[in-house]
């Protein structure tokens, strides 16, 4: 199993590490073409911003086990982002992805859950459009106010670690406040985001990025640029979430490795342990028969 979780990780790895260009370069897009359109009134249903009453956890685990405590680790982080907006007063569901977290939400009637979703066994953009549509149903109609996802990124081979991020809206964070004005964000909010500050369009990052050439301002677009806009939110949105499941399978498959190299290295120390033991009580026994053997021979002289 560790043989096999390292022939598949290092596909994993390829394909969070391809992908990340492509996302950088539509946040680069997006923010060019709002760069444009500072004079105009942008409505854009994605970055609608309204009180929080309601907020939709998508929470991303494995299918399988015997890979550490990976799927307990995120679980643990989605019941912990559960107590805290109890405790903020506000409504919540949880779209579970992944066959570890769906059995674990199964098991606990008290979970509000608004749909289970089986993985695959390598992400797709299809499987991530699955989930995009359900999410993008819920925001638009209003039926929840902020959806949030919790999966595990990546950072390498022996490290990965559970997070949450804010899908929608795309706002600044702590823009997305509850009815009494309190922020609802997560205090370890991940990555960037695209922003509405001051009703524009503005990209936050967390990490300091090489300037890249954009728009010429005397550009015309073909089209209008809310209509481009438009275009270019869901495949943001399904992008966000492709990335997410690649990141929660390449850590899946590292912690796996981990797992099965850790249980070999137990197995060959307990095997050692075991024949010393082994070896010892032989030896005593033996040790104890000539003894006796001995005893009888000096009794008969």
């Amino acid at each position: 199993m560790k043989l096999v979780a390292a022939a598949k990780v290092r596909r994993a790895q390829e394909a969070v590490i391809s992908g990340r260009p492509f996302s950088e370069s539509l946040i680069e897009v997006l923010y060019s073409i709002n760069e444009q359109l500072q004079s105009d009134d942008v409505d854009v249903p994605l970055t609608s911003i309204r009180p929080v009453k309601k907020v939709a956890l998508v929470v991303i685990t494995g299918d399988r086990g015997l890979c550490g405590g990976f799927n307990n680790a995120v679980l643990r982080k989605a019941e912990t982002r559960i107590v805290e907006l109890k405790d903020l007063g506000l409504d919540y569901t949880v779209i579970s992805v992944g066959k570890k977290g769906n059995s674990y939400f199964n098991r606990r009637p008290s979970v509000l859950v608004d749909r289970f979703i089986e993985r695959g066994s390598f992400p797709t953009a299809k499987e991530a459009q699955v989930i995009a549509d359900d999410v993008f149903s819920l925001f638009v109609s209003e039926e929840v106010d902020k959806v949030e996802m919790l999966y595990t990124k990546f950072v390498s081979l022996i490290k990965s670690d559970p997070v949450i991020h804010t899908l929608l809206p795309l706002s600044a964070k702590g823009e997305v406040c509850d009815v009494s004005g309190t922020c609802v964000d997560a205090s370890d909010d991940e990555f960037f985001r695209l922003t509405s500050k001051g009703g524009k369009l503005s990209v936050e990052r967390d990490r300091v990025r090489t300037n890249k050439a954009g728009f010429l301002p005397n550009m015309e677009f073909e089209q209008d640029p809310v209509q481009i806009l438009d275009a270019l939110m869901p495949l943001y949105l399904n992008n966000q979430i492709l990335r997410a499941l690649q990141e929660s399978l390449a850590s899946e498959l590292a912690a796996r490795m981990n797992a099965m190299s850790s249980a070999t290295d137990n197995a060959v120390e307990l095997k050692k342990s075991l024949s010393n033991a082994y070896n010892r009580e032989r030896q005593a026994k033996i040790t104890g028969e000539i003894l006796e053997i001995v005893a009888g021979a000096e009794a008969l002289l």
